[in-house]
């Protein structure tokens, strides 16, 4: 795993939808959080720009910064991680490997390529995937126990939800947007 101080319990995901307010919630969210940049809605220079404008806010606030995207990429552009699915990421110990699980499948696959952590989705009903299932508490609870490493509940997620999960990691675009 790559060298963090200690593993965030929240997690911020960037999203065309939330992307006019990241800076002021990365200011607001608690010290040491974690940030996922996504943004493949842009074009490679826009993207890029963006990338470094919100990760240096996201430093001063001593939050984590992972990349959705290739772990050469993550190197280049000094992000602390990889985010993706299972099947695209390849063990490395010098970046921090976050892997995204629907299912028990994609579980095993984590498990299998030793990454640091999954976040399983959609807890609950999610405006990023109208209409499909969520796994809801009881079966989100029952897939997790098979994961070999901390689990991040995602999808429709924020305060009153964690709390409701009683899950000490999580993650949102518009639940902390």
């Amino acid at each position: 795993m790559a060298m963090i101080q200690s593993f965030p319990n929240i997690w911020l995901l960037s999203d065309e939808r939330n992307d006019a307010v990241l800076e002021e919630t990365l200011a607001r969210l608690p010290r040491g959080s974690g940030f996922i940049y996504r943004h493949y809605h842009l074009p490679g220079a826009e993207r890029v720009a963006r990338y470094s404008s919100l990760a240096r806010l996201a430093r001063t606030r001593s939050h984590v910064v992972v990349l959705a995207d290739s772990a050469l990429t993550a190197t280049e552009w000094g992000a602390d991680g990889i985010y993706g699915s299972p099947l695209s990421l390849y063990p490395r110990r010098d970046l921090l490997m976050l892997a995204a699980a629907h299912d028990m499948c994609e579980i095993a696959q984590a498990n299998r390529i030793g990454a640091d952590a999954v976040l399983l989705s959609p807890a609950f009903p999610t405006r990023s995937h109208p209409g499909a299932t969520s796994l809801g508490p009881l079966r989100f609870r029952m897939l997790a126990q098979y994961a070999r490493m901390p689990v991040i509940a995602l999808g429709g997620m924020d305060p009153a939800r964690a709390r409701r999960l009683d899950w000490p990691h999580w993650a949102a675009i518009d639940g902390l947007s």
